[in-house]
């Protein structure tokens, strides 16, 4: 495994500082553009309209971001949060090329992300809930953040559920994907260490039923996770 610590905010912070300028090639050649697809999928889910104001926290390099402001307009907004400054630096200058996006970029933890309470019409994260130090504190902080009736999409890898056969096939599969294609790809771009975590990050994150059940008893009024990619990959569908 790598040297990265997953849950530990400041080594995830400097994971993402040091992986910002060839993120997005990897995603695009690691998924062979899957992810794109994946993040349409979660959008769909919020129906983002034109006046909303939604929120994109762990937003990365901010392709997420850019396709929820295009739906917003007129008259709404999209926040892209992140508590990296090189992903932001990198979604500021792919917003500069689209000047008449509504976009705000803001450097903040997702745990506590200091805007108000009820603000967001809809809410992503992508690639995000994994790494926090506390993934049921992000799910609340969502939850405060969401208007009611709002939506949240939540995107990421699945833990499969090991009780079951498919559960344990799918394991395996992700496993064999992730030490037999992910990090030997990140080697060649000198990022071992960095793409080593995922496996590590995938070990401490709850299943889709127990993030279901988390939702629920944190007062989301819905809660849904459906398999991606097979069961590699996972949408938490929600409503406040």
């Amino acid at each position: 495994m790598g040297s990265f610590r997953p849950g530990d905010p400041r080594q995830v912070q400097d994971l993402f500082e040091q992986i910002a300028p060839r993120y997005d090639l990897l995603n695009d050649l690691l998924s062979l553009g899957q992810h794109r697809l994946w993040k349409r999928q979660a959008i769909a889910w919020l129906r983002p309209r034109p006046g909303q104001i939604l929120l994109d926290l762990c937003c990365g390099t901010g392709d997420l971001a850019l396709v929820m402001a295009a739906a917003v307009r007129p008259g709404g907004r999209v926040i892209g949060l992140d508590a990296a400054a090189a992903p932001l630096r990198l979604a500021a200058a792919r917003a500069a090329l689209q000047p008449w996006l509504p976009l705000q970029w803001l450097q903040a933890d997702a745990l506590a992300t200091g805007l108000d309470a009820g603000m967001a019409h809809g809410v992503t994260m992508a690639y995000g809930l994994r790494n926090l130090a506390d993934p049921g504190a992000g799910l609340a902080e969502v939850l405060r953040l969401l208007r009611p009736g709002g939506r949240a999409a939540v995107l990421d890898f699945n833990r499969a559920d090991a009780t079951k056969l498919q559960g344990r096939i799918t394991a395996r599969v992700q496993r064999l994907c992730l030490r037999g294609v992910v990090v030997p790809a990140a080697t060649l771009a000198g990022l071992r260490e960095h793409y080593a975590y995922l496996e590590a990050s995938l070990e401490r994150f709850p299943t889709g039923a127990a993030l279901v059940e988390q939702a629920l008893e944190l007062g989301f009024r819905q809660a849904r996770h459906r398999p991606l990619a097979g069961g590699l990959m996972g949408l938490l569908e929600l409503q406040a």
